[in-house]
């Protein structure tokens, strides 16, 4: 880094550095901080000047951060929220939050059921706080953590650490969807392993159901794969396919695009809704505030069997 006394740095540019970083795009930050992009390209320039690296490349799809970049946000955006609250003390209590983003980790299934309450619930709590949703799953939420990348984050597991803090909210298991009545309108063992899959999984092209149908010695045809469930009601609408997925995104999609919600034939194993957080970020009424909400939102799930 070149030699620079913070009384000479416009710090100014560490604003435009974070909208940089978050949005991606010099013009969706220019937009964002109400300036002209030749005023955030000029920032950029003094930035890469300061720190002696390019801080964000072109990309076919936008701004991709260097490594500089990513190891500068998380400290960049606790001292702009720092800044953010420390100024909030001699404003009105409405707008404490104006300016402010929360960035929530979760997967798509949870975005799909509550991310409109959760919408709806802080914008009356804490206006003027923006909500980032960004898709992890269990193996990497504990990093996203640590590395400030995300401040709450929803998953079945998150590993442990000393700096982190996490709550069982819940428990949940499985429901199927799918756009046509079963020949004997319950689907059967033999409906379901006769049926064309629709698999979601992160990674690799076996999932819960594939390890129960192998412990009772069955199988089924897996047609297509997906990492996320926002496209499931686009592909099996109109189709004899299944899909196996959250009860809680089953129930959502089910309602949402007209689609037939029902019982695995098989005995899904529930599994874990766990909240986590950084130990010390609940010093952040933000924070705080945030996660009691969506603590509130997660152990109103009912119960599988509830849904039908």
């Amino acid at each position: 880094m070149n030699t620079i006394n913070i009384e000479s740095l416009d710090l100014n540019l560490f604003k435009v550095f974070e909208a940089l970083y978050e949005e991606g795009s010099a013009s969706r930050a220019a937009l964002r901080l109400g300036i002209t992009q030749s005023a955030v390209s000029a920032a950029l320039g003094r930035l890469r000047k300061i720190y002696g690296d390019p801080m964000f490349e072109r990309t076919g799809r936008g701004l991709r951060p260097s490594r500089r970049a990513e190891e500068l946000k998380p400290i960049v955006s606790e001292a702009l929220n720092r800044c953010r609250q420390s100024l909030a003390l001699a404003q009105r209590e409405q707008a404490e939050f104006e300016g402010r983003t929360l960035v929530l980790g979760w997967s798509d299934d949870y975005e799909i059921a509550l991310a409109r309450q959760l919408i709806n619930r802080v914008a009356e709590a804490y206006p003027g706080l923006r909500l980032i949703f960004r898709q992890i799953h269990s193996r990497i939420a504990a990093g996203m953590l640590m590395n400030r990348m995300v401040d709450l984050a929803v998953t079945s597991g998150s590993g442990n650490s000393a700096a982190l803090s996490k709550e069982l909210v819940g428990v949940n298991g499985y429901a199927c969807v799918l756009d046509f009545a079963p020949p004997t309108g319950e689907l059967t063992l033999s409906d379901y392993t006769q049926l064309q899959h629709i698999l979601i999984s992160s990674g690799g092209v076996v999932g819960i159901v594939d390890e129960v149908l192998a412990e009772l010695g069955l199988k089924r045809t897996v047609e297509a794969a997906a990492t996320h469930f926002s496209a499931v009601p686009y592909l099996i609408k109109g189709s004899r396919s299944i899909v196996t997925l959250p009860s809680h995104a089953a129930q959502a999609m089910a309602m949402m695009f007209d689609l037939r919600l029902v019982h695995c034939p098989i005995a899904l194993p529930d599994y874990p809704i766990e909240l986590s957080w950084r130990t010390d970020s609940l010093r952040d009424p933000a924070v705080a505030g945030v996660r009691n909400i969506l603590r509130e939102l997660l152990k109103a799930i009912p119960p599988v069997a509830a849904r039908f």
